[in-house]
Order: C-alpha cells, then sequence, then structure tokens
C-alpha cells in the first residue's frame, strides 16, 4: 500500500539579529583553527626579530650621523693644518699672539692706562648682570602711536630743512 502524502509547510524561524547573526554564521573548521594558531605562533616569534632589526637599523643610522660628524672634523682640522702649513699665516700669527716682530722693525706696545669707566653720577661700572625694568611694550605701542598720529611732514621727521613757501621762482624765459 502506498504511503499517504504529507504536506509539509515551510515554517518560518527567527533569524537572530546583530552580533548574534554573524557569529552563528562563522563555521570553524579544524583547518581554519589550525591556520590561525600559525598566524598567532609566526606573530609571536617575529615580533622580537622584528624589534631587533628595527633596534639595529637606528643604531646604524646613530653610527652612520656620528661618521658623517667625525669626517667633517676631519676636514676641518685638514684645512686648519694646511693653514699652519703657509709661511705667511704662521708669521701672522706669530705677530698677532707673541707680539714677534721681523729683524730691524720696532713694535711699540700700547698699554690703555686710563680709569675704568664710570657712571654720570660717579658710580662705578657694576660687574653684575642687572634686570632692566622697562615696559617695553607700552614704549613699543607709544612709539606706534606717536608715530601715527604726528603732524609732522617726512621732512621735519628726517631732519632736512623744509623748503621755503614764500620763496617765489622766476620763470626761465624760453628762446
Amino acid at each position: 500500500m502506498p504511503k499517504p502524502r504529507t504536506r509539509r509547510v515551510p515554517v518560518r524561524m527567527s533569524v537572530p539579529t546583530g552580533t548574534g547573526r554573524w557569529l552563528r554564521q562563522l563555521h570553524f573548521s579544524a583547518f581554519s583553527l589550525v591556520m590561525m594558531g600559525v598566524l598567532v605562533l609566526a606573530v609571536i616569534i617575529l615580533a622580537p626579530t622584528v624589534q631587533a632589526f628595527l633596534s639595529q637599523r637606528q643604531q646604524i643610522a646613530d653610527q652612520q650621523r656620528a661618521v658623517d660628524q667625525l669626517a667633517t672634523q676631519v676636514d676641518t682640522l685638514k684645512d686648519q693644518r694646511a693653514r699652519w702649513n703657509d709661511p705667511s699665516y704662521l708669521r701672522a700669527q706669530a705677530r698677532d699672539r707673541l707680539y714677534y716682530v721681523m729683524p730691524g722693525e720696532v713694535s711699540y706696545l700700547v698699554i690703555d692706562d686710563r680709569a675704568p669707566a664710570a657712571k654720570q653720577d660717579g658710580t662705578p661700572v657694576s660687574s653684575k648682570l642687572q634686570k632692566t625694568r622697562t615696559d617695553w611694550v607700552g614704549s613699543l605701542f607709544g612709539s606706534f602711536m606717536g608715530a601715527g598720529l604726528t603732524e609732522a611732514t617726512p621732512q621735519q621727521l628726517s631732519g632736512t630743512p623744509a623748503p621755503d613757501p614764500t620763496a617765489t621762482t622766476t620763470p626761465v624765459p624760453k628762446k
């Protein structure tokens, strides 16, 4: 006897939303788990190696800068040695530093025997640094405003005499 036919009715299941939906769609196989493990292991193994590589590259760059500085210092010293091998430079340095003179020349050494400098009120000049108590911002603003609001002409400001407005000029006759 044939089996009776049953009718199947589709049943709608609730569809998860949000984070649960994509999480349920993920299917982990053994291969994907092994590959994730290999990836994590590679990061753990390679991280110190990469860090050491970058550290060594930084040290190489620092040493290269030091070599460049020393090379410029060597060039400077070579130039200085070449100058000292020049007889005219050597003679000039002996005259300036050691007060040497050539045979037959007379050297005069003038010593400044003037009294030490003093202020106008008679007190000696101090050798210590002192803080000046001026309002430079106010002075600058006052100078700016004074220059902008002055009634003086440019000739008066520069100190050149202004032309006399009462003087008349005589016309030159044409030929």
